[in-house]
């Protein structure tokens, strides 16, 4: 089906971003037709570059520019402010994670993208790399058996002191909620919801108020254990940074290779070509517009959405509390 592409707006102009536009000269599904930051010189840099328009804010757009869809990559804590303004424009949002520094923003945000009928999805790019689909599809299979156990593993030393992530005020919390947005989304991809949840803070070793190194434990509905190991303060070192362990089978899922290794083979089967992040911003900009045409569901719905958020503000409440949390089905607190 030929469909003219989806004219989108690209809010914010930072780190993130770039990638996201790495991914529009892939497609033909979506063209850039305006760049809003409130660095004037930064928007003005990227529209110049992409052919398209450059505004300080959402509210500058005139209405004569028919925008469909827009990508927010602005800090957490703007987030709220600008998908509502852009859902009441009837546009379409895809949000970087974390799409709030907190559940209750979380949820008004979906609540105001449902009543405005507009769709509204997170970004979370590791459901897309082809490795963890391939994954996810052996999983599926049942070739692995009942799955019993799950890690990962995303630490790297990196100097956040000057960064806006370990700002609370901005990011909402530190590697916890920044890395972790992440991987809770992962082990909801791969094995379903998450029951409970315990999280267990390191060591600070960086000058910042939030914390840099946190170990998550987690359950599932369905009776899998998972093990989250986030840092920046440390490189723990790891070909796989996914590894899910089933009665039958074991899967690797890495950042050059992958493989996996049923209880009756001999040898390892190696799979895919590892993390492709362009690939994985690719696919995901081609499945919003899909979902924006009615062509295929979205991979991430706004009901996974505010999942993430939800597990990620349990994590802090065992954090404070030492101890486990249980996590709330977000069915119950998204309307339909």
């Amino acid at each position: 089906m030929n469909k003219s592409p989806l004219t989108f707006a690209l809010i914010g102009a930072g780190g993130i971003a770039q990638t996201h536009l790495q991914a529009f000269a892939k497609t033909n599904l979506a063209k850039l037709g305006a760049v809003i930051d409130l660095r004037t010189e930064a928007a003005e840099a990227v529209a110049a570059a992409m052919h398209c328009q450059a505004f300080a804010t959402v509210d500058a757009i005139p209405e004569s520019l028919q925008i469909d869809a827009a990508i927010v990559c602005t800090p957490p804590s703007t987030h709220p402010e600008i998908c509502r303004a852009l859902a009441k424009r009837g546009v379409h949002v895809l949000c970087e994670k974390p799409i709030a520094i907190d559940l209750i923003s979380a949820i008004d945000m979906i609540e105001t993208a449902h009543r405005e009928d507009t769709l509204f999805t997170m970004a979370s790019k590791f459901r897309y790399v082809e490795d963890m689909v391939y994954a996810k599809q052996l999983i599926t299979s049942g070739v692995l058996g009942d799955i019993l156990l799950f890690e990962n593993t995303f630490a790297g030393h990196v100097d956040m002191t000057k960064r806006w992530n370990s700002n609370p005020v901005v990011s909402g919390g530190g590697v916890l909620i920044d890395n972790g947005t992440h991987s809770v989304d992962i082990v909801r991809y791969l094995l379903g919801p998450i029951e409970s949840i315990q999280t267990i803070e390191g060591k600070r070793s960086q000058d910042i108020p939030v914390e840099d190194t946190v170990r998550i434990h987690a359950k599932t509905s369905s009776g899998a254990l998972a093990a989250m190991d986030l840092s920046w303060s440390i490189n723990k070192q790891t070909p796989w940074y996914a590894s899910i362990y089933g009665t039958q089978g074991t899967v690797l899922v890495g950042w050059k290779e992958s493989k996996y290794k049923r209880s009756v083979d001999t040898d390892w089967t190696v799979f895919g070509k590892g993390y492709d992040k362009v690939q994985a911003f690719t696919s995901q900009l081609n499945n919003f517009c899909n979902a924006i045409h009615g062509i295929e569901p979205l991979l991430i719905t706004s009901e996974d959405a505010v999942a993430s958020s939800e597990a990620i503000q349990r994590a802090y409440e065992s954090l404070q509390k030492d101890d486990w949390i249980s996590v709330v089905p977000p069915s119950i607190r998204v309307a339909s």
